[in-house]
C-alpha cells in the first residue's frame, strides 16, 4: 500500500481551513496554493516581487521537507490579481524555473484577500529533476 504524507507549514489557514501545504503519495507532492507571507512571523509585503520570492522560499521549505526541490516540479499554477504585476511577478518564476521548464498555468483572477497579490500551486515527481530530460520542439497551429 502507498503511503500518503501530509505536511502542515504553520499557515494559521491549514488549521482553520482543514488543508495541507503538501500531500505526497509516493513519489508524487502536490503542494497547496501558496502565497508569499511569511508563515513564522506573519509578513506579507506589499510588493508582487518580494512577495514571489517569499511564496517560492515557502514552496522551497514545503518540498524539501519531503526530499524534493525545486528542480522536481513537473507543474505549476501561478494566480495574479492584477494584470500590471504579471511581468515583475513572472521575472521571479522564470528565474526560479530557469532550466527546470515545467508546465506553466498564469491566470489573471481575485485571490483570498486584497493584499495577496500572487499565488502558485506546484505538483512534482520526487527525482525527475535528477532524471534524464529529452526536450521536443512542435509546431502548432495550421
Amino acid at each position: 500500500m502507498t503511503k500518503i504524507t501530509k505536511l502542515k507549514s504553520g499557515s494559521l489557514y491549514e488549521e482553520k481551513l482543514s488543508y495541507s501545504r503538501a500531500v505526497v503519495i509516493g513519489d508524487w507532492i502536490l503542494v497547496a496554493n501558496t502565497a508569499g507571507r511569511n508563515y513564522k512571523t506573519r509578513y506579507m509585503s506589499t510588493d508582487p516581487v518580494e512577495q514571489t520570492q517569499q511564496l517560492f522560499a515557502n514552496v522551497e521549505g514545503a518540498l524539501a521537507a519531503v526530499g524534493a526541490s525545486l528542480k522536481d516540479v513537473v507543474r505549476q499554477r501561478i494566480s495574479i490579481p492584477y494584470l500590471e504585476h504579471k511581468e515583475a511577478v513572472m521575472g521571479v518564476v522564470a528565474e526560479k524555473f530557469k532550466g527546470i521548464d515545467p508546465v506553466n498555468t498564469i491566470t489573471a483572477c481575485p485571490l483570498a484577500a486584497p493584499d495577496y497579490l500572487v499565488e502558485i500551486e506546484v505538483t512534482a515527481y520526487r527525482g525527475a529533476g535528477e532524471t534524464e530530460t529529452e526536450y521536443l520542439r512542435i509546431s502548432l497551429g495550421a
